[in-house]
Order: structure tokens, then C-alpha cells, then sequence
């Protein structure tokens, strides 16, 4: 089961990610990556993790992202040939962010020891 739900992961990501480049209009300038998606065991839904370049960004990001919910839903169902289809839900993507303070913690601790 569990290499099932990580089939699905990859292919909701794929296919979400392609979704959001083709119906979604940002800002200029704004970069946005779908970093991963979680799906439940029951398959009902799947969280869709966001990336936003820009912290700025973010709250238009999610705003628009969320708008657009209904379209990306029926993207995503028309392309799945699978039942049930889980239920889209977007969520700030936070690891990498947390990756990005150690990665400065770790340049200042270069520094100091230099």
C-alpha cells in the first residue's frame, strides 16, 4: 500500500505542477514550486506543499492558489485515471525554509571559525 500512495504522491505532484504553470496567473517575478505532496492512506486527500521564493509573496500566492481551487480539482480529475481521486488542499511548504536558516546558521559559523 505504502508504494502505492508514493506512486500517487509523484503523479499528483506532476500533474498539479503542470496544472499550476498552465492556469494559474502570478505576479511577475514570482517562483513558485510544488516541493512535494502527501497523500492520505485512505486516499481522500493529498496536501499539495508550496514554495515560495518570496516571503512577500506568499499570501498572493496562497490567495491565487486558492481561487483557483475548483479549476485545479478538475484539472486534476479529468487527468487521474484512478478512484477515489483525492481531494486538493495547499500548504506552505515550511522545511525548506528551515533548511535555508541552518544553511545560514552554518555560513555563519564558517565565518566566525575563519
Amino acid at each position: 500500500m505504502a508504494k502505492r500512495i508514493q506512486r500517487v504522491n509523484e503523479l499528483i505532484k506532476k500533474e498539479i505542477s503542470q496544472l499550476i504553470l498552465r492556469e494559474v496567473e502570478f505576479p511577475k517575478n514570482v517562483f513558485v514550486t510544488v516541493t512535494r505532496v502527501e497523500t492520505s492512506p485512505n486516499l481522500r486527500e493529498s496536501k499539495v506543499f508550496i514554495s515560495v521564493l518570496s516571503e512577500q509573496d506568499k499570501r498572493t500566492v496562497f490567495y491565487l492558489l486558492n481561487r483557483q481551487i475548483y479549476a485545479l480539482q478538475q484539472g486534476i480529475n479529468k487527468r487521474l485515471k484512478m478512484r477515489p481521486i483525492p481531494k486538493i488542499l495547499f500548504s506552505e511548504e515550511k522545511r525548506t525554509a528551515e533548511a535555508g536558516k541552518i544553511e545560514a546558521i552554518l555560513e555563519k559559523l564558517k565565518k566566525e571559525q575563519k
